[in-house]
């Protein structure tokens, strides 16, 4: 690892109440990791009943929409951006569901469930396949052991609890 201001070699070195953090030497500072966010959206009609899931182009699995958040950019913005990129539905409404690190992608994916229009879908360039289903068809077709499956899983138990 080496320092991303001036570009120095990191040692571990203890702060208290943190545990080892990367430190330049140089800068005399402690240099804590950063990743992308990312949301993650479960997408809903408006009744809760069916999800939508997409295959995204070169890929054989069904995930959850996603997107990463733009530098200056809230999850609030990404959000109705991202939907509309994607599948060229609006985000009607949208609540926060939970958070996970994706350690394969080195990013924080924060989940929420949100809802659109039924109608038709306009795939993006990303999207090769986008398919509503039942929470059970959703459950059978979603890759296993998955961060969407486990945001699958958050959304489908919050699916029809309005707030």
């Amino acid at each position: 690892m080496y320092c991303r201001d001036c570009g120095e070699k990191l040692a571990l070195r203890f702060l208290e109440n943190e545990g080892l953090v990367p430190y330049c030497p140089k800068c005399e500072k402690f240099k804590f990791p950063f990743f992308p966010v990312a949301v993650s959206m479960a997408v809903t009609n408006r009744a809760e009943e069916k999800i939508l899931l997409a295959k995204h182009t070169g890929d054989d699995d069904f995930k959850l929409f996603a997107g990463y958040i733009k530098k200056g950019e809230s999850a609030e913005k990404t959000i109705p951006r991202e939907l509309k990129e994607e599948t060229g539905l609006p985000a009607v409404k949208w609540r926060y569901i939970g958070s996970r690190f994706h350690d394969a992608k080195n990013i924080l994916m924060l989940a929420f469930l949100v809802t659109t229009e039924e109608s038709a879908i306009t795939p993006g360039e990303e999207i090769a396949e986008a398919r509503w289903c039942t929470p059970a068809e959703a459950r059978e077709i979603i890759r296993k052991n998955s961060t969407a499956e486990y945001f699958l899983n958050l959304a489908i138990a919050e699916m029809g609890r309005k707030k």
